[in-house]
């Protein structure tokens, strides 16, 4: 199967999954808004049909498109995280699409968010990497601002999309300056030309870099980050804080450790500072925070940071730290927000931390999941956070970066102290009306996310041994 002469195969699972999201849209279209169960259905299937398709590709590393589009173990990992995001994301959606906002244009914006994700997960140049951003972006702007009779939705969208459009220009200003001082823009071609950094090429990797961080909602490009958390449908808000982390982390790490290997002393003061940054405004600026959206978009921005130590270390533990922890944060904040956007009175989804109150006597088993989360998110052992972290801090002392190491985890003890807030509100102060009963897709959800968070210590051979085949194969 080829197109112009290129190899198509490696590119079958974005092609499947594009094809799919233009039909539905076609089906949509014709059939009116009253298709919009069916065609979330349909994309859940499709996304699952495409991560079969992207295990069913030949093992090693596949390369089409000159290069442009690298399929390796790696690429492999990430897409399966962000379809798996995704799709569950999705599925919590069921009851939005079908009470709230009846528009059948959600999944299939999420399935070409996907697509550009994927794209951008495998990027091998840095013209596939705008390519993937933005397509992934663009899609991502309009599902912000999904609800259009909501204020908020709609402010949030704007918002996302202004400084998104300032982000895109500051990376491919970045971009630019890159080609221009190497003559090229595959990653293989840069890491041959950057053996010295010359300082047209840093600059270029500055704007680059904070292109990338504005993705990853780190600090100092996280200011939409609270904003749109807050302003967007709670599933869109959970769809922001699961898949889309994936694919931007993913470019990030990509980047770095291939595209610029030679200049490993120069990027990290960048990742460190970043990291350093985002771990201690995650875990100061949740402190205050009354709305629990907010006080997630704030923990959002300080694990993104954790996940940059791993980064900063610039070796093979460290890419593979990243991956662990990635895959722990998807599935800590895919049950985090089952539990949130379970918690609705009358028909109406509260959103307040005060609103928590008593949960422990009304509904004990939903405040002992949710306990779970907070402690797992805190990184307490021995559940899946404590390891999450302790692989990227890990690999930050052996790279010697002990500074770093010691800053996150005085930042991790500050961090838990909101987390525990919210646990002892809904422990100790007094009980407000019960919730309504938890719908059975987000029941499923969070027993999923709960068992592997509570028992990951069990048996974590599998994600690590994934994870460390999928680092390698950077190297």
């Amino acid at each position: 199967m080829t197109f112009a002469g290129y190899s198509l195969l490696p590119v079958l699972p974005e092609l499947v999954l594009a094809a799919g999201a233009m039909a539905l849209l076609m089906l949509g279209a014709f059939r009116g808004q009253q298709t919009t169960s069916l065609v979330t259905g349909i994309a859940v299937v499709l996304l699952v049909v495409t991560g079969g398709l992207e295990l069913w590709l030949p093992a090693g590393k596949l390369t089409t498109f000159g290069g442009s589009f690298i399929v390796d173990d790696y690429a492999r990992f990430l897409k399966i995280l962000a379809l798996i995001g995704s799709g569950v994301t999705l599925i919590l959606s069921r009851a939005y699409l079908a009470e709230q906002a009846k528009i059948f244009e959600y999944a299939i914006l999420v399935m070409l968010s996907t697509t550009g994700m994927m794209v951008l997960i495998s990027a091998g140049d840095l013209i596939m990497l705008y390519l993937g951003l933005e397509l992934m972006s663009l899609a991502l702007y309009v599902v912000a601002a999904s609800h259009r009779d909501d204020t908020r939705s709609t402010e949030a969208g704007l918002k996302y999309f202004v400084l998104g459009a300032l982000s895109s220009g500051m990376l491919l200003y970045g971009a630019s300056l890159i080609y221009g001082f190497t003559g090229t823009v595959s990653f293989a071609g840069i890491a041959a030309e950057a053996k010295s950094a010359n300082v047209g090429l840093l600059f270029g990797l500055v704007f680059l870099l904070a292109g990338l961080c504005f993705k990853v909602s780190a600090v100092p490009f996280h200011m939409w980050t609270p904003d749109v958390y807050q302003g967007a449908p709670t599933p869109v808000t959970a769809f922001f804080a699961s898949a889309p982390k994936v694919a931007a982390l993913a470019v990030f790490t990509r980047v770095a450790l291939t595209a610029f290997p030679g200049i490993v002393p120069q990027w990290q003061q960048i990742v460190v500072f970043v990291s350093i940054a985002s771990m201690a405004l995650g875990s100061f600026a949740a402190i205050g925070q009354k709305n629990i959206k907010r006080l997630m978009a704030y923990s959002s921005i300080g694990h993104m940071g954790f996940a940059l130590v791993g980064l900063a270390a610039g070796t093979q533990q460290g890419a593979q730290g990243v991956l662990v922890y990635i895959a722990i944060y998807v599935a800590m904040t895919l049950g985090t927000f089952a539990i949130i956007l379970a918690m609705k009175r009358n028909g109406r989804a509260v959103e307040t931390i005060s609103d928590f109150a008593g949960l422990s006597r009304t509904n004990p088993l939903l405040a002992f999941f949710f306990a779970m989360f907070l402690f797992s998110l805190a990184g307490i052992p021995p559940l899946a956070g404590f390891f999450a972290k302790f692989y990227v801090f890990l690999a930050a002392i052996k790279a010697g970066l002990f500074t770093l190491a010691v800053i996150g985890v005085v930042t991790s003890v500050v961090g838990a102290f909101y987390y525990l807030t919210i646990v002892k509100v809904m422990y100790f102060d007094e009980p407000k009306e019960a919730m309504e009963p938890m719908r059975v897709e987000l029941r499923v959800v969070l027993a999923v996310a709960g068992i592997f968070n509570l028992l990951f210590f069990v048996y974590p051979a599998p994600l690590v041994n994934a994870a460390t085949v999928a680092a390698k194969s950077l190297f």
